[in-house]
């Protein structure tokens, strides 16, 4: 069965004012339209255009009246809930920094956050379920910019190196704010002594240390030494960090950051423990469904600085970058190491399937044609595939996003 269903833009502050629209060739509303869900997560579930067809209104709604038929004997039986999220994001302005749980994490932190009574809206709440929420994100715009993992130490000492030059050749060298910033980096853990440090020290006002260092390290990211380096694009973040968040630790933090720019069609995982935040750009988006997020600056919102530490992976290394695989002919899969969800893009071609999909016509309209039935998704628009389909066809002058669960 093939069910058409849609969603308003969720309008965070940071979403783009154009690009979801454009994109599903739809009027603009006229405000921020960061992210559009197309999954039963009951923050935001997905609406039934028809609802005579399945006779509920939302997908939340039917998958809880009707496992078996939405989601099939085996994830029916495991819970009656839909594993995976799929969303089209778009940012016009950078997110918080954030990571989000492992497994055991999620469940230890929602168990004990439960039996201290805190209230699932609360401000300082830091697990709403018990899931975790490994990402990924496929660029759709030209070009898709980001912060993800912490980048070599080598870089990082290049970063520092860089900052001294524009320090020495500035008219009144400040040494002392580097050197606070150098003496943190040059331990036996010092990713983790660094962020544990800014992110305590740096969020008391004006009056620590480490606010003298974001403050010195932005003055020196705009100097033309800054601008003439390798780093010149990682110091134009800064610049704009500045301007969105002004005196936020996460300005230095996202120098310790991977500055990632993704290309059409090129991929991100951000698995557990990942610290990232999307700066730029049009992208779909496939994750478990959770809201589990820790923040770690760039952000108003409740900073748990003990908790975050100790769920980050500090391991440097490169950008977490997913290369599609070419499953067959006119498909390619993005397939992580987690059993939840796998994200198809489909040109003319087909993809069996082993739990129910969600696919969104990207481009131009397409023909979906399964064991069942068929359906016609115009530019933009989205369907729910019930598992009994068994096999999708693509065909049209556009292509499709399949997303569905990753037990195959």
């Amino acid at each position: 069965m093939f069910v058409a269903i849609d969603n308003t833009p969720r309008d965070y502050a940071w979403g783009s004012r154009s690009a979801i629209a454009e994109y599903r060739g739809r009027p603009a509303s006229g405000g921020p339209e960061a992210e559009l869900w197309l999954g039963a997560h009951a923050g935001s579930p997905a609406r039934i255009v028809d609802t005579a067809s399945v006779g509920h209104a939302d997908l939340v709604e039917w998958i809880a009246a009707e496992p078996r038929t939405a989601l099939g004997p085996e994830l029916a039986a495991k819970g009656a809930r839909l594993p995976f999220l799929l969303k089209i994001l778009a940012a016009g302005a950078p997110l918080s920094l954030q990571a989000h749980p492992t497994p055991e994490q999620a469940c230890a932190g929602f168990a004990r956050e439960e039996a201290e009574g805190v209230p699932i809206d609360a401000y300082d709440r830091n697990y709403k379920d018990e899931f975790h929420k490994p990402e990924l994100i496929v660029a759709v715009s030209e070009t898709f910019d980001a912060l993800s993992g912490f980048r070599p130490l080598d870089e990082v000492r290049g970063v520092l190196a860089a900052l001294r030059a524009a320090d020495e050749a500035s008219g009144a060298p400040e040494p002392g704010a580097l050197d606070l910033l150098e003496s943190r980096l040059s331990g036996a853990d010092p990713l983790r002594t660094t962020v544990e440090w800014l992110l305590t020290d740096g969020r008391g006002g004006d009056t620590g240390e480490a606010s003298w260092v974001v403050e010195r390290v932005v003055a020196l990211a705009a100097a033309p030494e800054a601008a003439a380096s390798s780093y010149a694009e990682s110091f134009a973040t800064v610049g704009s960090l500045a301007e969105a968040y002004p005196g936020d630790p996460g300005i230095v933090i996202s120098l310790l950051l991977n500055r990632v720019r993704l290309r059409a069609g090129e991929s991100l995982y951000l698995a557990a423990g990942n610290i990232h935040a999307y700066l730029d750009g049009l992208g779909i988006e496939l994750m478990a469904a959770s809201d589990n997020v820790l923040r770690g600056g760039l952000t108003p919102k409740h900073i748990d600085v003990a908790e975050l530490v100790d769920m980050l992976d500090f391991t440097p290394g490169p950008p977490p970058r997913l290369e599609p695989e070419q499953t067959a002919p006119g498909v390619e899969t993005f397939r992580p190491d987690v059993p939840d969800f796998v994200l198809h893009k489909v040109t003319d071609g087909g993809v069996e399937l082993d739990g129910p999909a969600i696919v969104i016509a990207d481009g131009a309209a397409v023909t979906l044609r399964g064991e069942v039935g068929e359906a016609r998704l115009e530019r933009g628009e989205a369907a729910y595939v019930t598992p009994d389909e068994g096999r999708i066809a693509v065909s049209g002058q556009g292509s499709a996003w399949i997303a569905t669960n990753g037990a195959g």
